[in-house]
């Protein structure tokens, strides 16, 4: 089902229905201040299955997921005082940051490395979600053989199995900077929206 939202102001009941097909394990295709997302909620190991599927891609890729503050990370990652400062002064923004997870991450979407990677974006359409919802809803691009789609026809065609695509208008086509905060160095794992040149 595809479902128009504004992407400044969304409506609180269109919000409130997106929250409501999370809850009962439905996959969300949504807007970032990047490119479109496909999440779901994090606690929904079936629904984390379905968003392998609908991507295409290995049980062993890696996901991240959005938090609705920089509050919210130390829930699911460990943050040093170093990174700490580094995401204080970049978020929210359009920046997937690399952390080592704690035990509340599930183990689904844990890899060997044992570091997950979270986003605060600067959307209200994904904040309101994450906000609503009360939890991290899990964040990887909507793209096509490594390519985003920002139309949200093409979105909502390629994506027909996601139970919601909330359409608000073109999205981006450059995907989120990451960044492995690990060790007390800032390491660049993709170079994407967010600029560098503070490192």
């Amino acid at each position: 089902m595809r479902l128009a939202i504004h992407p400044t102001h969304p409506e609180p009941r269109k919000i409130a229905r997106a929250v409501d097909v999370l809850e009962r394990g439905g996959v969300v295709v949504y807007p970032t201040d990047t490119v479109y997302g496909v999440g779901c909620d994090i606690r929904q190991k079936r629904a984390i299955e379905k968003v392998y599927r609908l991507k295409g891609i290995k049980s062993d890729h890696p996901v991240g997921f959005v938090c609705p503050d920089l509050g919210d990370i130390a829930k699911y990652a460990i943050v040093s005082d170093s990174a700490y400062r580094v995401m204080r002064r970049l978020l929210p923004g359009p920046y997937t940051f690399v952390l080592p997870a704690t035990r509340e991450v599930p183990r689904v979407l844990m890899r060997k490395r044992r570091t997950v990677g979270i986003r605060v974006p600067h959307h209200e359409v994904a904040l309101s979600l994450v906000r609503e919802l009360g939890r991290p809803i899990v964040s990887t691009s909507a793209s096509w053989e490594g390519e985003p789609i920002s139309d949200p026809d093409e979105l909502a065609k390629r994506y027909a199995r996601a139970e919601l695509c909330l359409d608000a208008g073109d999205g981006g086509l450059e995907p989120s900077t990451v960044i492995d905060l690990c060790e007390n160095e800032a390491v660049v794992l993709r170079e994407g929206a967010g600029p560098i040149d503070w490192i």
